[in-house]
Order: structure tokens, then sequence, then C-alpha cells
């Protein structure tokens, strides 16, 4: 019985990992990357693909900022980066944005830790990319966590992605899928 699965799951293996020797602003199909297992960004990206309007998407392109203000651009650019497995620079962001948002002192604490343990920690479950100095910087914070103790690493993160993944995002083919399927519908 397993002999029999087993050229079907390396069929799906090769497909994956085809797309993936190419840059992801340049593969055909992002889905084919993706695990077979529907989840909530591709979700929301096909939902969006219905509901965006042109004038929505085109906008995302005059800032990073303006794209992290709208829902559907975090949707978006969070299943674009998915397809270049770096989601979690994204997913920190996100999260130091909820954490500026805590008002009990209790639960600063135990958030920050959390935050901290996921994503900044050397050798944390989805580890952002951030340089030795900021990450010892944001150790030391967590000594006496505040609203604040994540702005250092948060920044990073945010200039790694506006220059980086941001202007890959705006040339990849599920941007400018977005774009003219919004544009089709006006049609």
């Amino acid at each position: 019985m397993a002999a029999l699965l087993m050229p079907r799951r390396n069929k799906g293996m090769r497909t994956r990992l085809g797309c993936l020797s190419h840059k992801s602003d340049s593969c055909s199909d992002f889905t084919a990357i993706l695990p077979d297992k529907p989840n909530r960004a591709l979700k929301m990206y096909k939902f969006m693909q219905q509901r965006l309007s042109t004038e929505e998407a085109t906008r995302w392109a005059d800032s990073f900022d303006v794209l992290l203000s709208h829902k559907y651009g975090v949707a978006a650019f969070r299943a674009f980066l998915k397809t270049e497995f770096s989601e979690e620079n994204l997913e920190f962001w996100l999260a130091c944005e909820e954490f500026k948002k805590t008002r009990s002192t209790a639960k600063l604490v135990s958030k920050a830790h959390r935050i901290f343990e996921e994503f900044v920690d050397v050798q944390a479950p989805r580890e952002v990319n951030i340089d030795f100095q900021t990450r010892e910087a944001t150790r030391k914070n967590m000594q006496e966590p505040s609203l604040t103790c994540f702005d250092q690493a948060q920044g990073k993160v945010h200039s790694l992605m506006e220059k980086d993944s941001y202007p890959r995002f705006l040339r990849s083919k599920m941007y400018l899928d977005l774009l003219s399927q919004s544009q089709r519908r006006l049609s």
C-alpha cells in the first residue's frame, strides 16, 4: 500500500521543489509550493480576488506602509511571503503591532516573552533575520518588558521587508494577477 502512495507524493514534492528553483516573482503558479492543506492566507487571497478593487490594489504600490494598512494588502503579502517561506517576518511585525495595544501589565510581560521566544531568540521556531546587536538589545529589553521593547527589532524587520520582499511582491505574478483580475471585473 505504501509503495502505491509513494509516486504520487513524490510527484507533488517534485512540483513544489521545481517551483522553488525559480525566483518567486517569476514562478508561474505560486500555489504549487504551498502545502496541499488549505490555509487561511490562501483562502483570504482567493476571497480578495473577488472583492478587491483595482484602485485598492494599485495603491499598494504607493508604499509598503500603504500595503500594511490595508487588510487585503496584508493578506496578499502574507500569501506571497508563504511562497518564499519567509512569512515569519510579517507575522513578527504584526505581533509587535498587536503587542503595542496591550494595556494590562501582567499580559504585557507574558506576551513579550511569547513573542521573544517565538521570533527573536536564537533558534526560535519562527526566527526572524536580525543582526546580533539588535537581538541582544531586544533580549536585554526582556528584563523589563515595555510597549517599546521590540521597536528596534520590528524596525529592522520592517526595513528588510520593505527593501527586499515588498519589491518582489510588486513584481510577482500573484500581485499582477490580482491587478488584472480586478481590472477585468470592471470591464
